[in-house]
Formats: C-alpha cells, structure tokens, sequence
C-alpha cells in the first residue's frame, strides 16, 4: 500500500475519474475546432498548421517531462496540444499526401499499435500507472499524440467513407465509450486495456462532434464559426480544470505491473 501510495504522489498525470473523461472529450472537441480554424478559416493549410501545433506540442512535453509533479492545467495544455496537432496532421496525411482517410485510418492504427508493443516490451506494462519517469512519459505522449491523429482519421473515415455523416459518426463513437463503460463495471476484462479503448475512441467522437458543429450545412454541420466555438470550449475546459477536483492518481482498480 505504501508503494502504491508513494506512486500516487510522483504520478505525473492525473486520476481517471468521471471528470477526466468530461474534460477529455472537451479538449478533443476542441482539437477538431481549433486544428480547422487554423488550417481552414485562417487558410493557413495542413502543413503549416501542423508545424504550429507539434511545435507548441513538443515545447509543452518537454515542460511536462521537465515538471516534478502533476500540474492540471500544464497537464491539459499537452493534451489539447496533442489533438490539435493530432487534427491537422491527421488531415495533411489524409487529404495532403492523398492516401485517404482508409490509408490514413490504417496507417495511424499501426503506430498507434507500435508504440504501445514497445512501451510494453520495455516496461512489461502499458498502465497509466507507471507513468512517473522521462522514458515512460515518452511513450505516453508518443501514444496519446498518435492516438489522437488516428482519431481524427477515423472519425472522418466514419463520417464520410462509412457513409453516416457527422452526427452519426458521433452516435456510433458514443454508443462505442457506453459499451465500454459497461465493460469495465460489469467484467472484469483488464482496466488498462478498457483504459486505451476508452482514450482513443474519445478523439474520434470529438472529431465528430466538432466537425458536426462546424462544418457546412451542405456538408451535414451546423456550419458554427470556428474560433467562437473553440473559444467556448476552451472555457469550458479551463473552467472544469480549475473547478473539478485535480489530483494526480493511478488508474483505478489496477495493479501497476498488471498489464
């Protein structure tokens, strides 16, 4: 227990609780909104839009690398920063090199894959657990950043190629996060695998929500400005960081050296 505890206070990312997941899918949300208004409203394009974002994403992770302990909105900016740089990228490797969203999908997945087989080939684990050393937290942002530009991609696979749109892509990602909800209270399949499933479908969804709330009328959105609503959910988000209780913690129910 002492271990376990002591682990708790070096974490560097925070507890996964209800109010990490609200907030989670805010900021993916917001990636969508944000990545677009960059690289569509300011008509700055993909490339230069991506070296805006895995600029502020690779500065943001050498702080959080950098930094002694948990800090919430330090923690927050690196996420958002992720699935922001996650959009653009995702949509200059989808529409810029012209592999399509199926090529992307696919592509994106297998990296996805990679870095989670050798974050667990070199730790024997790929818990939010162990995420406590520089080595350790660069797998976790290699993964979380590779996983939110695979969201991206399969949420405009979804929207477009599957053929259901926006708002359905949304419906299917959330039905998807409701059976894995009901997984992890009702089996007991391994929390850290339910844990990855849940974390990258959520970018997915929110890239289905934002594009739902901005795109075109033509194009199944609401045809939204873009800054405004990046702008609201970036309060949003600040406000949930600074109301919501933030601690740092282990993923719930799981044994750091379980999976």
């Amino acid at each position: 227990m002492g271990e376990m505890n002591s682990q708790a206070v070096l974490s560097k990312v925070p507890a996964v609780t209800l109010g990490f997941w609200i907030i989670k899918i805010l900021a993916t949300t917001l990636g969508e909104t944000g990545g677009d208004t960059v690289t569509m409203t300011m008509d700055l394009g993909y490339l230069i839009g991506t070296a805006i974002f895995l600029t502020a994403l690779v500065v943001l992770v050498i702080a959080q690398i950098a930094a002694k302990k948990f800090h919430p909105l330090l923690y927050w900016a690196t996420i958002i920063a992720s699935t922001t740089a996650g959009t653009t990228m995702a949509d200059f490797a989808d529409r810029s090199l012209g592999i399509g969203y199926t090529g992307g999908t696919t592509l994106l997945l297998g990296c996805v894959t990679a870095c989670l087989v050798a974050w667990y080939w070199s730790e024997g684990t790929v818990s939010v657990d162990t995420v406590n050393t520089p080595k350790i937290e660069a797998f976790y942002w290699a993964t979380i950043t590779f996983s939110q530009t695979l969201g991206t991609a399969l949420g405009d696979w979804m929207a477009d190629d599957a053929g259901v749109g926006f708002l359905g892509g949304a419906l299917v990602f959330g039905a998807a996060l409701a059976i894995i909800a009901a997984l992890y209270y009702w089996t007991r399949i391994s929390r850290v695998l339910l844990f990855w499933a849940a974390f990258i479908l959520t970018r997915p969804l929110g890239a289905t929500v934002g594009d739902f709330l901005d795109k075109p009328l033509d194009h199944g959105g609401l045809n939204l400005s873009r800054p405004v609503a990046t702008a609201v959910l970036a309060a949003a988000i600040l406000a949930l960081v600074l109301l919501l209780p933030q601690r740092a913690g282990t993923h719930p129910g799981e044994n750091p050296r379980a999976a």
